[in-house]
């Protein structure tokens, strides 16, 4: 029968140095066998290796263990099934600290709006893609600050409740023809330049698209890894205008589908 079985709450042989050690021998007796050392075990876990002749001896006789000479030892059923109900429990006890306490602890940085004092309760929203808190306590995302910061400075803040309320961005992709085709020179940049001015952001996937942008002097917000960095800036609700060469197209049209942001194609030759 197996001694010690825990609750799926519980963090199992954590709650007891004895079976915390009782565990590690096992283990290694289990990887080793049948030639074990009780030094190597010893080494391996930290312990002298007269302890570890100790808990041998208490895991002979509760048949753990079973002993065939010197230095062979070999774990039993009993054994394993003992180390797979504590390996269980400490799997979920795991998820459990990976799940709900990590998250709950984590820090994330945010721009003060105001001068913001360390322990004070804020109010997150989405500006600009970036979180912004405020000394406000009413809102639908609260935190709480783990640094002070001056107004415009970044702020730790963990503790969160709510959600952060704000629309995803739309992505509008400007196809143009690529280089070797030979209508590529042939662009009219009025409907590039409409295409910009309806959007906070610009990026080009392409050298053509780059090109193009630059010859109507439009500053591109993103040149590399648009793919990510589109879908990134509309997720985070900015308007994305897209100058892209039929070949880049169909990588940035998967990629928003999967993510669920909304976006539409035209034609810049048109």
């Amino acid at each position: 029968m197996v001694n010690d079985v825990v609750g799926h709450n519980d963090a199992g042989v954590l709650q007891s140095k004895r079976n915390a050690t009782r565990y590690q021998i096992l283990v290694e007796i289990a990887e080793r066998q049948p030639a074990v050392s009780q030094q190597e075990i010893a080494d391996s876990i930290g312990i002298t290796a007269q302890a570890v002749s100790d808990y041998l001896q208490g895991l002979l006789e509760e048949e753990f263990v079973n002993k065939h000479g010197r230095g062979r030892y070999e774990i039993t059923k009993e054994g394993v099934d003992w180390l797979i109900t504590h390996t269980d429990a400490l799997r979920q006890y795991v998820s459990h600290v990976s799940e709900n306490v990590i998250e709950q602890v984590d820090i994330e940085a945010a721009i003060a709006t105001v001068p913001i004092e360390e322990g004070e309760t804020v109010t997150l929203t989405m500006r600009d893609g970036f979180l912004h808190a405020n000394s406000a306590t009413s809102g639908s995302a609260t935190a709480v600050a783990v640094t002070s910061a001056a107004a415009g400075d970044a702020v730790g803040v963990t503790n969160f409740d709510g959600v952060v309320e704000y629309e995803r961005g739309a992505v509008t992709i400007g196809t143009i023809p690529s280089v070797e085709n030979a209508q590529h020179a042939s662009i009219e940049t009025t409907a590039l330049e409409a295409l910009i001015g309806e959007h906070k952001l610009l990026a080009t996937a392409g050298t053509e698209a780059l090109a193009l942008t630059r010859a109507v002097e439009k500053p591109v917000d993103i040149k590399f890894g648009t793919v990510s960095a589109v879908q990134e800036a509309a997720t985070r609700g900015q308007s994305v205008a897209l100058v892209a060469t039929p070949d880049q197209l169909s990588r940035h049209t998967d990629r928003l589908r999967e993510e669920n942001i909304s976006y539409e194609v035209i034609d810049l030759q048109e």
